[in-house]
C-alpha cells in the first residue's frame, strides 16, 4: 500500500474511534463506528484478506440494521 494512503486511512480509522469515544448517541456511535471500520478494512485488503474484508462487508450492513432496530426500540 502506498504510504499516503497508509496515512490517510490510519488517519480515518482513528477519527473513527475518537468519535465512538466521544458520542453519546447510539445512533451517532453507530456512524462513528462505520467511520472506523472505512478506516481499518483497506488494512485487512492489504495484507490479502480478502475473505475476511469481503465476509466484513456482507456482515456489518446486517448488523447494523440489527442494532438500529434495538436503538429504536429503546427510545421513548
Amino acid at each position: 500500500m502506498n504510504e499516503g494512503f497508509a496515512l490517510v486511512f490510519g488517519f480515518v480509522a482513528i477519527l473513527g474511534a475518537v468519535a465512538a469515544m466521544i458520542q453519546k448517541d447510539p445512533f451517532d456511535k453507530l456512524v462513528s463506528l462505520g467511520i472506523l471500520a472505512g478506516g481499518i478494512v483497506p488494512f485487512i485488503v492489504d495484507r490479502g484478506y480478502l475473505d475476511v474484508a469481503i465476509a466484513y462487508a456482507l456482515i456489518v450492513p446486517i448488523a447494523t440494521i440489527f442494532i438500529l432496530l434495538v436503538c429504536r426500540r429503546g427510545c421513548p
